[in-house]
């Protein structure tokens, strides 16, 4: 009997599974909604009241995203103003959605990512994750990762699609 040889483990290739770098922790979405009149109009005095009396400590070490969901005009202090709240109990804030949260903690850690064992290499980029995983951390990614190396792929091992081959 012939043995089984695993081709895909024996390739030059390298793998980069962006889900390998996802932080755990918990997402929340912070509504600015929930501090208005009516959802509507912030009121500055009921607003810094409601978020002075405010239980912060459910952010704690959280990732959180500020956003308001209805149409209302929001002056960019009040953004600014939340923040002061969450800055001492939060991992992470940003202005704006989940997905701009998960960009945005990704774009740290590819700025972070150590390149060096991938100069000159086949890469292939995984696509296929259970994390939230936003397109742009795949761009962000290949833009760090391009002028040094030699191959870049994207999908599985086996079953690619060719992004890149330099001559």
């Amino acid at each position: 009997m012939e043995e089984i040889v695993n081709r895909v483990a024996k390739s030059p290739l390298i793998t980069i599974d962006l889900e390998d770098y996802y932080p755990e922790g918990k997402r929340i979405q912070f509504d600015l909604k929930d501090f208005l009149y009516e959802e509507l109009i912030l009121k500055e005095k009921d607003f810094r009241e409601q978020l002075k009396n405010h239980d912060w400590n459910i952010y704690q070490d959280a990732y959180v995203a500020m956003n308001c969901s209805t149409d209302a005009i929001i002056p960019s202090w009040a953004f600014l103003l939340v923040a002061t709240y969450l800055q001492p109990v939060a991992r992470k804030i940003v202005k704006g959605n989940l997905v701009d949260l998960e960009t945005s903690i990704y774009q740290e850690i590819i700025f972070k990512l150590d390149i060096t064992p991938f100069e000159n290499k086949k890469i292939i980029v995984k696509g296929c994750s259970k994390k939230p995983v936003p397109d742009a951390a795949y761009i962000q990614l290949i833009e760090k990762i391009q002028p040094h190396i030699q191959t870049l792929m994207f999908g599985e091992a086996c079953s690619t699609v060719p992004l890149l081959k330099k001559k």
